[in-house]
């Protein structure tokens, strides 16, 4: 994935226009978590140290092209004023004047933020008129927002289009260098972990992955879908119905595929969802009826702990049960382990998506892969092979 970047890039006296992912949760108005603004600061800083000026668009939740105060980036503009050493504007609309006046009189050195792009209907529908009128604010076109590169919305995709060359921000660059090589040249034995709740989101990568890495583990929720196929019982575990015949066939296909497909063997199940129920493990076969599958078993995370450390390149999206509570937290804590385990050890690691990360931070090992994502969806297209509209967009190098 070789585009653009920063290093091609002398934005003495521009104006950059860079799409950035500052939508962070905010707890009464105030960013409550501002990882997604730190992750930003390296490219903003890179731009503002060079000589150029930075004005930044950014969507926050989801107010369907309506002008709503909960879904303000004030509070975000505020935060980031409170990171940087660099005066921080604040734009009370996204193309109209107040934007137009602010871009105007920006000058070298400082920072401009647009208010939420969704708030106008044109950018989740890719409108040629707004896209045009953002881009008309900026000299120069750079994209920093991965999580939301599989969006071909006018901030991602319309916006660039109006620009000569369009550059990757330093969080896109790392992310394409981590997922791109992950993919092209990977180091064997390559393993991919897949969890979460349904077959259905995560039916493309598994059926590419297949194809690609020489161990595929599932866990989560999406697993009874698969035992359900496979003539199991699965009392009151989640059942992804709509996707019966699509597991069925991921399940044939496994059969002439690169990778060993590894299902759980055993099963903490609990009489109901959360930690006030009875809890026992029993093997695949033998779920009970009224009981519902949480986790994966202690067999299963033995045995996913010993194939993650005989790999050398690492994929991970999706948690292995309900980790949120810690009954049912150890078979996510037994591949995060393993992962960070296998890293220190030389191995490659990727994580990516927000419950897989979530886990990673609660349990303290973020700090032990090789890199963690900050786009779920976006990361999960891209190991599915996918091209991504807002990296399509950008110049090849």
């Amino acid at each position: 994935m070789r585009k653009a970047n920063l290093a091609q890039l002398d934005p003495t006296g521009l104006k950059v226009l860079m799409r950035v992912d500052f939508n962070v949760p905010l707890d009464q108005q105030v960013v409550s978590d501002d990882t997604r603004i730190q992750a930003a600061l390296p490219s903003i800083q890179h731009i503002i140290a060079g000589g150029g000026s930075v004005i930044l668009m950014s969507h926050l939740g989801r107010p369907k092209g309506e002008i709503k105060p909960e879904f303000s980036l004030r509070p975000v503009a505020d935060r980031l004023a409170e990171l940087v050493d660099a005066p921080v504007r604040f734009a009370r609309d996204t193309v109209g004047p107040d934007a137009q006046a602010r871009a105007a009189e920006l000058a070298p050195g400082e920072i401009l933020l647009l208010e939420n792009v969704r708030y106008h209907p044109g950018e989740t529908r890719n409108d040629a008129v707004f896209a045009a009128a953002l881009a008309k604010l900026g000299d120069v076109y750079v994209n920093d927002a991965f999580g939301t590169a599989h969006r071909a919305h006018a901030s991602t995709v319309g916006a660039a289009e109006h620009f000569e060359r369009r550059y990757a921000g330093l969080l896109m660059q790392k992310e394409l260098d981590h997922l791109g090589g992950m993919l092209a040249q990977p180091a064997r034995p390559f393993t991919a972990i897949l969890g979460g709740a349904k077959v259905d989101s995560k039916v493309d990568v598994i059926r590419f992955l297949l194809d690609q890495v020489d161990h595929l583990l599932l866990g989560g929720g999406m697993v009874f879908t698969f035992f359900k196929v496979m003539g199991l019982n699965i009392g009151d575990s989640l059942l992804d119905e709509p996707s019966l015949t699509v597991a069925e066939g991921i399940l044939e296909q496994a059969k002439n595929a690169r990778a060993e497909l590894v299902l759980p063997t055993d099963i903490m199940v609990s009489t109901e969802f959360g930690d006030a129920g009875r809890h026992q493990e029993v093997l695949a076969t033998d779920i009970p009826d009224g009981w519902q599958g949480l986790d994966i078993g202690r067999v299963s995370s033995q045995r996913f702990r010993e194939i993650i450390a005989g790999s050398q390149s690492i994929f991970w999206n999706g948690p292995m049960g309900v980790f949120e509570i810690d009954l049912f937290a150890r078979g996510t804590r037994a591949v995060g382990e393993a992962i960070v385990e296998a890293t220190g050890g030389g191995a490659q690691s990727v994580v990516g998506g927000g419950d897989s990360v979530a886990a990673l931070n609660q349990m303290g090992l973020a700090g032990g892969v090789t890199h963690v994502s900050t786009g779920g969806g976006a990361s999960l297209e891209f190991m599915a092979g996918c091209d991504l509209p807002g990296v399509a967009a950008l110049s090849d190098a």
